[in-house]
């Protein structure tokens, strides 16, 4: 929908030009008064002008424009080739912004302190822009590309101060119009008589020759009476002309470099005037005024009229569907001949134009011919004449038709239609159609943009929402580099910021002021930047409910945001405020430029960003030095650093530690809070002394301050004269500095993003509460900078108010408390080389007790983890045990899996029963490394001086690497032969890539089998990725017990726990374990106390892990109630070895093995809980790891379930028979052994007479048996007891035949004072894989 007569640009105004005669010129000279064209542009705009549209209607105009030029100028700019005149307009225009852009910040800087209190400084037209806007608006030369500024009249201007005016006047009729053929030469012909007062001919001659003209050159004539007072009257202020480009001067017009023009050029626009005045009387006012009017509404608007309804009856022919069609097909498929377009043979007005200026003009326009330019079209001209008029609809139809002709339209469409999103569509189409993305726009390109975008910001509302006019202007701009590109964006930025959109506006400015530096234009840039940043600087309202930030802890104003934009506008400005002399500004920036780059995040992944980071904070850090050094340079003592704070901290408060001597011995917290659980647990139960876990520094030791240090910046920073500020309250006496002795660091330097902890030395001299309040450093060796230590207390939530508000507790102060050294005791390893051990390894290694207190100290306790397996050796205990060692042991165990205790260090071996101060002693002891990789051994010592005191600690720490050794595997048969009920195979192999190992000996322990080495025992050298398997043969000890109190004990603690019931803290029944040695020729007991400790130890460590991963839903503190730590049936296996070059031993507990048939012992159990109707929970967790206990118990060793009897047949060898006589009888021997210890068995074995060979299960390679004679045995089997069958094979012919063809039929039971009772029935038959087989072989006897 169109708008109603809208507000034209003046640049879309009918175009006059004069030609007035030398006697004119003259005249006006002589008066004191410019030009004839600059006096009457004086009086444009018109106001109130009424035209009308094709259909007669009036259309009232609210001001209507004119443009005057001088014809000859015009002429001469014409012969000028358009893209030289472009590149010379943009640096005519870039040379007016550079030199008066001061004067302009002065100004606007003044005008916006004054509007800034009543807020209207958004509306203010800024000085820059309208100097853009008139340079623009002033271009009067026409153009290839469009006709506005192409001549719509010429006014040929003559005065009656010669005798003979009409001769004048006809020889300026004769004139030819020396303009390019590319001019529209239809324009009207309008002749002016200016009659001054003093002019020789009377009024009734001007009149006389006033009609003489009219009747020889028509109506458009006019007789201009005027005083021309003498003297001039004083001068009349009146509008200032549009700036226009000065014409190349002579000297410099045939040179092909336009630089030297633009000197020129910017030097004659400096004389123009500031106020441009007029000296006429208010007589010749008026009627110049009347002139203007007349020319107006008399001629030039009637004269428009008639070429818009001419033309206009052509557009509609042409609009026809039969033209159109012919148009379509010849623009399609394209024709041999053109016909002429419309606008290249106007039809004019027969007054318009006299017969010897049209033979003039068409020789010119015959001769330019050959450059491939033509006039515009006649549907352009009449477009632009409608829309001069108001005729809206007639102008939009034609440019409307004229854009889809691809004949332009689109520049002029956003002018005359209603704000809407399509309009942006016409936008971008028309500034395609003049740039390319692909290269670099032309001058005449960036005028041609630069024209559009000043028409749309004067006649569109650029601050309607559907059209977001500041992206058209920023479209306009693209990437050209010259000062007006950057205008435009300085343009778009003020309107964002009118539309408070701060963002975009912010990146408009910082893109304008980029540009703008890049010519030298400094005052603008810096301007442009601060608005940039001021813009930026405003967070974007968070549509969010004050209690969400309160919700979430968190500050609005300490948010983190993307600070992306801020680094380079501040950095930018940093830089231009130093060129400039404001250091002391410059340094603030740069300072702030630093907190924003230590908060920028560089992503990992891309290295081109973390490079680009790098550089930049290298950049910032030497632009803050060579500013500040400056800096100081100029103000010298007087420089006030305070003002300058370091946005920056590099230490962290709350990560500052003290640490005390012998406190620096690493390990996690977390695993020294365990140790002081585990002491706290342990001496509870044997008296009411406490721990003192808070460590105190003693006077004149040294103790260290940990600061934890953090580079924020991505480059090198060095910090100088670092140390603490202390401050304390001493016993007995006033706080002076001299009472504590701090050091200082010369220098450190770290390293990009690095994190260090830098220990500060401090000694006290008096008993007192220490304070840490503050770090002091110089920042690169130059500013002084304090940081804080002291940090905010956790929010409170106890009480309501404190709910309800923030409330916080007193803030945390890293504080030590200083006394005499009474109880101080030292301890640290002998040996603090680097430990690297294999697995399996005992190492002994030692630790050095000194007590360094004032007092005695009686008790020491050594508290370490339960996963730790370490034994302390004490005097009368011996390494190495009974030589030589028999084939087998027994021993002892409480089979109990409660973690050891701590260990009290005997004193009593020393002179005394204390340690007193000054002496020390040494504390051997055996680590076992049963852990691969990276490991910590954290040992907490606990003493005190005597009884009833109150214990201390001190700990010690040593980190140690466990490398790969053996790796041994365990694997159960049963027994093929009736010596031995199992066979075991241990395959054991060297994994070390570089270390050869000898296993000197093989334990087998367990608390029921026995084993036996079935193959020889080498004590070889293994070499790396070398292996060897031993053979052993397992059956049940003598004597062997049934352990029926183990198992009672297991099961009813694991019925208690299905059963939700509590579990009584009672240990499991003792156990004897049997212990056989395979090596017979190695003198070494495992009953030597250092290896029954850590065997035991190793056995807890398996143990204990594999019941948290396979009931993590028990209590851990729970286990050692339920689970013994021998599995009655288990066996264990243990590989002693030594690497004789190296001096060094251990040992390797393979476990986990249990043998034996189970009945599931807890079946009973179970299927009672699960009968039992559960209790409703209203928790799913709470039934569901109800559900994973009964289900991990349910596949427990505890509870395991097979047939315990078991069938073996026995191959035979080879049989040789003759079957020519008889078929063979073969008999085969069938073993069935119950593997059960504890109940019998009773089988039933039945035989099929004859197996069918279509089985498609059995194999096919193999015969199939015929089994005669007996074919059913049946019979009970005692526990661990055998029998051997032996039924017949019938063979028939000679073969191999699979020895298949039965069922084993098992019934488990018990036999009670009722009878038998059956708990269990298998059914069992031969395996269809490889089943054993026999081989029956013809031979023929020998006669």
């Amino acid at each position: 929908m169109a708008r109603v007569a809208p507000a034209l640009p003046p640049s879309l105004s009918p175009h006059i030009c004069i030609v007035s005669s030398p006697d004119l010129a003259d005249l006006l000279s002589a008066s004191s008064l410019p030009p004839l064209p600059q006096i009457l542009q004086s009086f444009s705009p018109l106001p109130q002008v009424t035209t009308r549209t094709t259909s007669l209607t009036p259309v009232p105009l609210a001001s209507f424009a004119l443009r005057f030029s001088d014809l000859v100028e015009i002429e001469e700019a014409c012969r000028e080739d358009e893209e030289q005149r472009a590149g010379r307009t943009i640096d005519w225009i870039s040379a007016r912004i550079s030199r008066r852009c001061a004067k302009w910040m002065e100004d606007w800087e003044r005008i916006e302190a004054a509007t800034a209190e009543k807020d209207k400084g958004n509306g203010l037209r800024t000085p820059w822009w309208n100097e853009l806007r008139h340079c623009v608006e002033g271009d009067h030369v026409p153009s290839k590309y469009e006709g506005w500024n192409h001549p719509a009249a010429i006014m040929l201007a003559v005065s009656t101060m010669l005798p003979n005016p009409l001769s004048t006047l006809a020889q300026l009729h004769a004139r030819p119009l020396e303009l390019p053929s590319w001019v529209d030469n239809t324009h009207l012909r309008y002749s002016l008589i200016v009659h001054p007062k003093n002019s020789p001919l009377s009024d009734d001659e001007a009149t006389a020759l006033f009609n003489a003209v009219k009747r020889q050159y028509g109506l458009h004539s006019y007789l201009l009476p005027v005083a021309l007072p003498s003297p001039p009257p004083p001068p009349v202020p009146v509008p200032m002309p549009p700036p226009r480009l000065p014409p190349i001067p002579q000297s410099v017009r045939n040179t092909p470099d336009p630089s030297a023009a633009t000197s020129k050029s910017a030097s004659s626009s400096r004389a123009t005037p500031e106020v441009n005045t007029l000296r006429m009387s208010d007589q010749d006012i008026q009627q110049t005024a009347k002139f203007v009017r007349e020319f107006v509404s008399m001629s030039l608007v009637p004269w428009m009229e008639k070429c818009v309804t001419d033309w206009n009856e052509n557009f509609a022919s042409t609009r026809r569907l039969p033209s159109r069609l012919f148009s379509s097909t010849r623009r399609l498929f394209g024709t041999g001949t053109t016909s002429p377009a419309p606008g290249q043979t106007p039809a004019l007005p027969a007054s318009s134009v006299s017969s010897g200026t049209w033979s003039g003009s068409q020789a010119s326009i015959t001769s330019n011919l050959a450059g491939g330019h033509t006039p515009p079209s006649q549907q352009r001209r009449l477009a632009e004449f409608a829309t001069i008029l108001g005729d809206l609809k007639l102008a939009m139809s034609v440019w409307e038709a004229l854009r889809k002709d691809g004949k332009s339209g689109s520049e002029i469409l956003p002018l005359l239609l209603s704000p809407s999103p399509a309009v942006t569509l016409h936008v971008t189409h028309a500034l395609s159609a003049i740039t390319s993305s692909a290269a670099e726009a032309s001058a005449s390109a960036q005028l041609r943009a630069l024209t559009y975008a000043v028409r749309w910001e004067a006649g569109t509302d650029f601050l309607a929402s559907s059209l977001e006019g500041d992206r058209w202007l920023v479209w306009a701009a693209s990437s050209a580099e010259e000062p007006p590109s950057g205008l435009l964006l300085a343009q778009a930025g003020h309107l964002s910021s009118r539309r408070q959109a701060r963002r975009r506006a912010s990146l408009w400015y910082l893109l304008a002021a980029n540009r703008l530096e890049k010519s030298g234009i400094k005052p603008l840039t810096v301007y442009f930047l601060r608005k940039a940043h001021e813009l930026y600087k405003v967070s974007p309202e968070k549509e969010l409910s004050p209690s969400f930030w309160d919700a979430e802890g968190v500050e609005m104003q300490a948010l983190p945001r993307f600070d992306g934009i801020l680094p380079g506008l501040e950095h930018a400005l940093g830089r231009l405020y130093y060129t400039t002399g404001e250091v002391q500004q410059a340094v603030q920036f740069f300072l702030s430029l630093l907190g924003r780059s230590s908060n920028s995040i560089s992503s990992p992944d891309v290295m081109s960003e973390i490079s680009k980071d790098l550089t930049m904070d290298g950049v910032f850090l030497e632009d803050f030095q060579v500013a500040f050094r400056h800096l100081k340079g100029i103000a010298g003592p007087k420089l006030r650093t305070t003002d300058l704070t370091l946005p920056v901290t590099f230490f962290n408060p709350r990560l500052t530690r003290v640490r005390l001597p012998g406190g620096a011995v690493g390990g996690d917290p977390v695993i020294w809070q365990s140790r002081e659980d585990s002491w706290t647990s342990f001496w509870r139960t044997r008296g009411q002394e406490v721990l003192h876990r808070t460590m105190k520094a003693a006077v004149n030791e040294a103790f260290w301050v940990d600061l934890v240090v953090h580079n924020p910046f991505n480059s090198e920073v060095n910090l100088s004269d670092l140390t603490v500020v202390v401050t304390g309250v001493p016993s007995g006496s006033e706080w002076t500095p001299d009472l504590v002795d701090v050091t200082a660091l010369d220098d450190i330097i770290l390293d990009p993003r690095e994190t260090r902890t830098i220990p500060i030395s401090i000694l006290v001299k008096q008993p007192m509460v220490l304070q840490v309040t503050h770090v002091s450093y110089s920042f690169l060796s130059l500013l002084p900078v304090r940081e804080s230590l002291v940090s905010r207390g956790g929010r409170l939530q106890d009480t309501l108010h404190q709910r309800q508000n923030k409330v916080y507790a007193p803030d945390v102060v890293v504080q030590i408390e200083v006394e005499d050294a009474a109880q101080r005791l030292s301890v640290e390893f002998s040996d603090d080389s680097r430990l690297v051990l294999y697995h399996g390894e005992c190492r002994q290694m030692r630790i050095w007790f000194s007590n360094i207190g004032t007092r005695e100290i009686s008790d020491i306790w050594l508290v370490s983890g339960q996963e730790d397996e370490l034994w302390v050796e004490e005097a009368g205990d011996k390494l190495a045990a009974e030589s030589p060692a028999p084939s087998s042991q027994t021993f002892d165990s409480d089979n109990s899996l409660l973690p050891r205790s701590p260990y009290r260090i005997s004193l009593a071996s020393k002179d005394n029963t204390s340690l007193s101060p000054g002496a020390n002693f040494e504390l051997p002891f055996v680590l076992h490394a049963n852990k691969l990789g990276e490991q910590e051994l954290c040992l907490l010592l606990t003493f005190r001086e005597g009884k009833d005191q109150p214990f201390h600690s001190v700990r010690i720490a040593r980190f140690f690497e466990v490398q790969p050794l053996l790796s041994a595997a365990l694997t159960f048969n049963p027994g093929q032969q009736l010596e031995h009920l199992f066979t075991s195979n241990l395959d054991v192999r060297n994994i070390s890539p570089f270390t050869s190992v000898s296993v000197s000996q093989v334990v087998t322990q367990s608390p029921t089998w026995s084993c036996k080495s079935l193959t020889s025992f080498k004590s070889e050298s293994l070499l790396p990725s070398q292996s060897f398997r031993f053979l052993l043969g397992v059956n049940p000890r003598d004597s062997v017990s049934d352990f029926d109190d183990t198992f009672r004990f297991v099961i009813s603690k694991l019925s208690n726990v299905l059963k939700g019931e509590s579990v009584e803290e009672s240990q499991p029944p003792p156990i004897n374990i049997v212990c056989n040695y395979l090596n017979k020729t190695y003198n070494y007991s495992i009953k030597a106390p250092s290896t029954m400790s850590l065997l035991h130890q190793g056995r807890w460590n398996l143990l204990t892990r594999d019941l948290a991963a396979r009931h993590p839903y028990i209590t851990p503190a729970l286990l050692p109630y339920i689970f013994p730590l021998y599995h009655p049936h288990s066996l264990d296996v243990i590989l002693f070895w030594d690497i004789p070059s190296h001096g060094r031993s251990g040992h390797v507990l393979v476990s986990g093995a249990i043998l034996g048939a189970e009945h599931g012992a807890l079946n009973a159990v179970i299927q009672q809980v699960e009968e039992t109707k559960a209790k409703r929970s209203m928790y799913t967790e709470t039934q569901r790891e109800r559900s994973r206990i009964l289900e991990a118990i349910r596949e427990s060793e505890w509870n395991a379930e097979m047939n315990p009897v078991l069938l073996m047949t026995v191959e035979p060898n080879v049989v040789n028979h003759n079957f020519s006589e008889t078929s063979c009888q073969v008999p085969v021997t069938m073993i069935l052994r119950n593997f059960s210890m504890t109940h019998s068995s009773k089988y039933t074995l039945k035989l099929v007479p004859e197996v069918t060979s279509d089985d498609p299960s059995r194999p096919n390679h193999l015969a199939p048996p015929s089994w005669i004679g007996r074919l059913t045995f049946r019979g009970t089997l005692e526990p661990m007891q055998h029998v051997i069958l032996k039924p017949t094979l019938l063979v028939t012919s000679p073969d191999t035949y699979a020895l298949e063809g039965w069922q084993l039929e098992v019934e488990v039971g018990q036999k009670t004072d009722q009878g038998w009772r059956t708990m269990y029935r298998y059914l069992e038959k031969p395996f269809k894989d490889h089943p054993p087989c026999v081989t029956v072989a013809a031979v023929a006897l020998s006669r």
